[in-house]
């Protein structure tokens, strides 16, 4: 998946230039502290994880999206595993925001043309 691999490339950079807090406390204490533009959950976290970064990013104004799993998350950081992460650098919290909606808008294209391309998903 091109869209994937771009966006773990980019963490990756972002990871080199120091501008990545990883880990549940890590990044809890980057969007408290204000330091967090755009905080990355992985998919395959807990429904509570998930929740708890969604709750808490509304509640400070800071971008959350859900990235790729826990493995391939930690991976393109250079680390074991990682269920999340906050980006503490404006543009580098951008590119990787607009990368995941470019993503978004490709699997909803495919998924549209798997669903025969209707708007309600075929039914009708």
């Amino acid at each position: 998946m091109i869209p994937e691999k771009k966006i773990c490339s980019m963490l990756g950079l972002a990871q080199r230039a120091g501008r990545i807090e990883s880990g549940e406390f890590s990044t809890e204490k980057a969007v408290k502290k204000g330091k967090a533009y755009l905080v990355v959950v992985a998919s395959d976290a807990s429904g509570n994880t998930k929740k708890k970064f969604h709750d808490m990013c509304s509640y400070y104004g800071v971008a959350i999206r859900t990235g790729p799993g826990k493995e391939v998350l930690g991976h393109a950081i250079g680390c074991e595993l990682r269920a999340s992460l906050a980006v503490t650098d404006q543009g580098f919290a951008d590119a990787i925001a607009a990368m995941m909606a470019d993503a978004c808008e490709d699997d909803m294209a495919v998924k549209e043309n798997l669903d025969g391309g209707s708007e309600n998903g075929g039914a009708e």
